[in-house]
């Protein structure tokens, strides 16, 4: 019974007007991050996007996808490995990461903020390895998400 009660609040949300705007910014966001990255000098695999998520080539700069999503995760960014097409590793140490912008969209971000999170992506994938540096991108991703909290109706508000 869960299952259908939990369709049923996404098939109202979905009807809901303000759904489209938010199902535009997500494409939005994943276009401008996908951008930010290849402006950094990785490959996306498609060459863009059209939806809410890309496939980040890091081998061809000497990274596994096992390595990008550890050295992420140290610096509080989720995304996971990815085999990319006629990938040379195993899918278990992949050559990609999957990068996808529902979540960071649902908590407010714009293309602005994207210019900004693809930093701290670069930054940490540089990073890898190095505990000192992506324990400080960690502090400023949790700094920079603050202000884009989850639940903004449950912070206090400000006197």
């Amino acid at each position: 019974m869960h299952i259908i009660a939990a369709k049923a609040v996404a098939f109202k949300e979905a009807l809901q007007p303000s759904f489209g705007e938010y199902a535009d910014n997500v494409i939005a966001n994943a276009a401008a991050l996908a951008e930010i990255m290849a402006g950094h000098g990785y490959r996306i695999v498609s060459g863009g996007t059209d939806n809410h998520l890309f496939l980040l080539d890091v081998f061809s700069k000497g990274i596994t996808g096992k390595e990008g999503e550890v050295a992420l995760d140290a610096a509080g960014i989720t995304v996971n490995k990815n085999t990319i097409p006629f990938d040379e590793n195993p899918p278990m140490v992949a050559s990609g990461l999957r990068i996808g912008t529902p979540a960071l969209t649902t908590r407010g971000m714009d293309t602005v903020a994207m210019v900004q999170v693809g930093e701290f992506i670069a930054r940490g994938l540089a990073a890898r390895g190095n505990e000192t540096e992506l324990a400080a991108i960690r502090e400023e991703v949790a700094c920079f998400a603050a202000d884009f909290p989850l639940y903004p109706s449950r912070q206090p508000t400000q006197a």
